[in-house]
């Protein structure tokens, strides 16, 4: 058993001071039996697998002997619910003049076909480590770029996912590879050069390649639709059904732009979310992303069949899309997460922040989530989006994923820890972020990667490399 004293945690979503967490090592030969309680506090009701918590005791003052100190806020894990890991290669490139999300998309594309299987893993290795010293412990990876950039597969038609998994493990962050159907580029036409890449025909076709991918203790295998405009009508069901028979998450690109609505209502006479729902794409196991420009009978589709949300804010201001309506969504029964999508900034606290404060601005009044309820957003429910209910919380029998916040830097000090969900929403960002465990792992100590130390010069030779194959794909 390994013992953890944390200055303070965030337990039952509230801060508590002094939490003791018992986990079992994660090379331990097998699950523990849990024979009776551990101190004053609660232990998982049977056998607990490696590298997941045993027991959590509360109000305990000085740290037990032999026991790791972990001082300040100590979270469960972030969970990233989208991700376009090859998007961080536009950071800053994509700020220079203007134009819409239509423009934006075509350097976009650029970047996309100067990727190969080797430059893909070395960029998304750098990437979720990244994310891993902003405390995110488990990204849903919404994975487009299937073959070569003329539509060929590879010798392993599965190169391009398994280079993220590998990176993925890597970094020691969990993966869900949500493996993406992307068969046209609208309705009724066939992909363009730049999107030859993404499509596997049909989605018959899709769903052969995809089934092939196995996922790990660290990663699992999900599904995507890239959007209405991207997948036929008819074949919507083919990928819904997938999903519901490996019991696999399902997510979608849904009414992120004014421009998808009227071309599907055009084209269908439906709405997006009416045509998923007509199809069978709805429901508690999918999260649609965006999800921001919807009419109040799309909103009661999503809501009434438990359709979850992910937004993702930062990307959302920065290609300007607009702010969904996420407290209506939230009230119809819709649950939220949140993403950093293209990784204009990877910090899930400013997503958190972001989801609050842009509907201040939208509705010019205060207080539409707690502090509470929006770091539910970036844990558990983002998890259970990605399909771990049962992470994202510090609590017996969850995988030991936690994220330690330092409570005494000029963006966190002051506030009295009992506020330490607040400062952690509302003040504290990546930066502040100094240890991090995935499955019982230290992964981030004292706010360096442990097995990517170089991570900031790692970044910039895959962002370089990929900027060079893209200049040249320009030419």
């Amino acid at each position: 058993m390994t013992t953890y004293w944390l200055e303070h945690g965030w337990v039952g979503e509230r801060v508590e001071d002094g939490v003791v967490v018992d986990l079992v090592p994660p090379d331990a030969p097998g699950p523990v039996p849990v024979d009776e309680e551990l101190g004053n506090g609660a232990t998982a009701p049977g056998p607990v697998p490696p590298g997941h918590i045993l027991a959590v005791r509360t109000g305990v003052a000085t740290p037990p002997a032999g026991a790791v100190r972990l001082p300040g806020l100590t979270l469960p894990g972030l969970a990233n619910a989208h991700s376009h890991a090859f998007h961080r290669a536009l950071r800053a490139t994509a700020q220079v003049g203007s134009g819409t999300f239509w423009t934006w998309r075509e350097t976009m594309y650029r970047f996309a076909a100067a990727l190969t299987p080797d430059s893909y893993h070395a960029l998304a290795r750098a990437v979720y480590a990244e994310m891993a010293l902003a405390g995110i412990t488990a990204v849903g990876e919404f994975h487009y770029l299937h073959h070569q950039p003329d539509g060929r597969p590879y010798d392993n038609p599965n190169a391009m996912g398994e280079a993220l998994i590998a990176a993925a493990a890597d970094a020691g962050v969990r993966l869900t590879l949500l493996d993406t159907a992307y068969l046209s580029s609208g309705f009724g036409a066939e992909p363009d050069r730049h999107q030859r890449r993404f499509s596997d025909t049909t989605a018959e076709e899709w769903a052969a390649r995809a089934d092939r991918l196995r996922g790990d203790s660290h990663t699992l295998i999900g599904a995507a639709v890239h959007s209405v405009r991207a997948v036929p009508a008819e074949q919507l069901a083919t990928v819904a059904e997938f999903a519901r028979r490996r019991g696999a998450p399902l997510h979608v690109h849904l009414s992120e732009q004014r421009a998808e609505n009227e071309a599907c209502l055009a084209a269908t006479g439906r709405t997006p979310a009416q045509l998923l729902a007509d199809h069978g794409v709805l429901g508690p196991g999918t999260t649609g992303v965006h999800n921001t420009h919807l009419t109040d009978e799309d909103i009661s589709l999503i809501g009434t069949s438990s359709t979850g949300t992910c937004m993702c804010p930062t990307t959302e201001r920065d290609l300007a899309d607009g702010i969904g309506p996420a407290p209506r969504l939230q009230r119809a029964g819709s649950p939220l997460s949140l993403g950093s999508d293209s990784h204009a900034v990877i910090d899930l606290f400013e997503e958190a922040r972001a989801l609050e404060l842009n509907e201040r601005l939208r509705s010019r009044t205060r207080g539409h989530w707690t502090a509470a309820a929006l770091l539910r957003a970036a844990t558990a429910d983002g998890h259970a989006a990605l399909g771990r209910p049962e992470a994202g919380t510090l609590a017996p029998g969850a995988p030991g994923d936690l994220t330690t916040l330092a409570l005494d830097t000029v963006r966190t000090a002051g506030a009295p820890p009992l506020l330490g969900a607040e400062t952690a929403v509302f003040a504290a960002g990546a930066a502040d972020v100094r240890h991090v465990l995935v499955g019982g792992r230290v992964i981030v100590r004292d706010g360096r990667h442990v097995t990517l130390p170089e991570t900031g010069r790692a970044l910039a030779e895959a962002v370089a490399a990929v900027q060079g194959g893209g200049r040249a794909a320009a030419r």
